[in-house]
This record gives C-alpha cells, structure tokens and sequence, in this order.
C-alpha cells in the first residue's frame, strides 16, 4: 500500500455523479473534480454508495473512474467505491478499479446479507488480499443493515491492504 493512503484524512469528498437525459454527463463531473480539488480535499470518492455505484452500468463506471482519475492527475487519491453483497463480485469491482487507474477501493459492509463480525473479516481480507487495491473500510449501518464493531475494524486494521 503506498505510504500516502496510510494517511488518508480530512476531507475526502464523495462526488455526485451528474446524468444528462440517460447519459454521464463528464463535462459537470469534471467541474465537480476542479470545484473540490480548489477547494482542498484530500482525496475523492468515484462511484460511492450512495445508489450510484449499484445503478451505473459496468462501462459507465469505467469510464466515469477514468475520467476522474485522468482529471485528478495524482494530485489526491482517487477512491473508487467497489462494495456489493457478495465477495467475489467486489473482489472483480476492485479489479476493475484498479486497471482504470483507481489508488484505493471504498468497500462498505456487504448489504442485505448482514454477515457476522467474523464474515465481515473475511470479506474485506479477501478483497484486500485479491482485489489489487489497498482498502478503505465504510461502515454505514443505517444503509447496509450491518455495523462492522470497533473490535472488527481493530481486527482488520492490522492487515496490509487495508
């Protein structure tokens, strides 16, 4: 995991995605980039889960990543949210993530399933061990239906990739 995400903090603003009619509208998203990056956060959020990385479509994802990543240009970290209910669907997420040039994965606890604290261990070691991206963990129960413990995160805290 490269020493900067270590260190993630501050203002790590998720962006809306902006739609024109049924299609991205990239010319508002990048105004939405420059506005944020003027305004000094620290990193951003691409597809977070606040419906929009469940409803875009696998290449408007891609191309909404790659824009964002482009347009960043390494001056923050680019945080693409890659979580769903299932493991291995987040794990191929994170990988595609990571091929758009994404430097970390915003993975929220699987929804709707509601797995125990020691599933929940398992799911973020084994998209951290497997997804190619360093992970960032996101816990928003009143959403998900699942609240990852302190104890857990304490647990998880100690793995590399995350």
């Amino acid at each position: 995991m490269p020493s900067d995400l270590k260190k993630l903090s501050g203002s790590i603003c998720a962006l809306a995605t902006p739609f024109r009619a049924d299609a991205l509208d990239l010319d508002a998203f990048g105004r939405l980039v420059d506005w944020q990056l003027a305004g000094g956060t620290q990193a951003l959020v691409v597809a977070g889960s606040t419906g929009e990385a469940h409803a875009l479509e696998a290449d408007e994802f891609e191309r909404l990543l790659t824009f964002a990543v482009s347009r960043v240009a390494g001056r923050v970290p680019v945080l693409a949210g890659t979580g769903t209910a299932n493991t291995r669907k987040t794990i191929a997420a994170t990988r595609r993530a990571q091929a758009c040039g994404a430097d970390a994965a915003l993975v929220v606890t699987p929804y709707y399933v509601r797995p125990t604290q020691d599933g929940l261990v398992r799911h973020f070691s084994e998209v951290a061990d497997h997804g190619g991206l360093p992970v960032v963990l996101y816990n928003v129960p009143s959403r998900t239906g699942c609240d990852m413990l302190p104890a857990t995160v304490g647990r998880l805290a100690h793995h590399a990739g995350i």
